[in-house]
């Protein structure tokens, strides 16, 4: 019979694969941790990106676990293959909300159809509307302008967060660059990685642009200065524990005879109350 040596090779290595498949039947691998320490493992490297296979082990000590730090390494490169993406979007925002502005565009139509541009930079520690304009032509330059005004006297952010707009031309990204401003991009169809400028914009429109007419450019700047007045000194912010962004006095409450009076707001669509003590 003639056989060549590289078969006869091949026929080992398939003979070797079967023994040790024999041999380890029925205990293939090392035995695997319990499913509640792989989630566990999980919840703390999620909730604690910074922390490595050490930190995690040893905290599991603590939690009476019997694990060896390999495998909690092991099954941190399976849940993270990359480690610098457990820091997740509302980790980020909360950590650096001080140094963070978001900023948007949305449009508005006036009744006779023409467009208009609102740009608007909203800070997220305070949800302050920090600057805003309107125009119907948003060129580079009318932008630039607005981060000018926006940012005087090296007031610019650590971190802006937008889209990928393209009125955000390469002369923008420039400015930002030399004003110090670390960049943000949000992915492409995700509005919810810029949630705080988001969110103004769902305001703007629930509580203002919805109920009126819009007739020309000034008949809108002039209202769109109301809201935002309203809004900063005014409006109420659940994440802000029902503050306004520029802080409202917490009024004493009369006693005797007292009278609620109020104020409104933006034509009428929104009010404030303060206490006068009747005569």
């Amino acid at each position: 019979m003639n056989v060549s040596p590289d078969t006869v090779l091949r026929w080992h290595r398939e003979l070797f694969i079967n023994f040790w498949r024999r041999k380890s039947k029925g205990k293939p691998g090392r035995p695997k941790i319990n499913s509640e320490i792989i989630k566990t493992i999980k919840r703390i490297a999620k909730e604690n990106p910074l922390w490595g296979a050490p930190h995690i082990h040893a905290e599991l000590i603590h939690l009476g676990y019997t694990v060896s730090e390999s495998t909690v390494g092991r099954y941190l490169r399976i849940l993270f293959p990359d480690p610098r993406k457990r820091q997740n979007w509302k980790t980020f925002l909360r950590n650096h909300a001080g140094e963070i502005v978001g900023i948007d565009f949305s449009v508005v139509f006036t009744y006779k159809f023409n467009l208009f541009y609102i740009l608007h930079f909203i800070n997220h520690a305070r949800r302050k509307i920090i600057h805003y304009n309107v125009t119907a032509h948003p060129t580079e330059d009318w932008i630039c302008q607005q981060f000018r005004e926006a940012f005087p006297y090296d007031e610019a952010p650590k971190y802006l967060i937008r889209d990928n707009d393209k009125k955000f031309s390469l002369k923008v990204r420039n400015l930002m660059d030399a004003m110090g401003i670390t960049q943000v991009k949000t992915a492409y169809r995700s509005p919810w990685q810029n949630p705080v400028a988001e969110r103004w914009i769902g305001s703007l429109r629930r509580e203002f642009l919805d109920h009126i007419i819009i007739k020309n450019e000034e008949h809108l700047r002039d209202l769109l200065r109301q809201y935002v007045n309203y809004y900063n000194k005014d409006r109420t912010h659940l994440s802000l524990n029902k503050d306004s962004p520029n802080g409202r006095e917490i009024l004493k409450l009369p006693t005797g005879k007292r009278k609620l009076i109020s104020v409104p707001k933006v034509g009428g669509l929104h009010h404030r109350y303060y206490w006068e003590k009747a005569g």
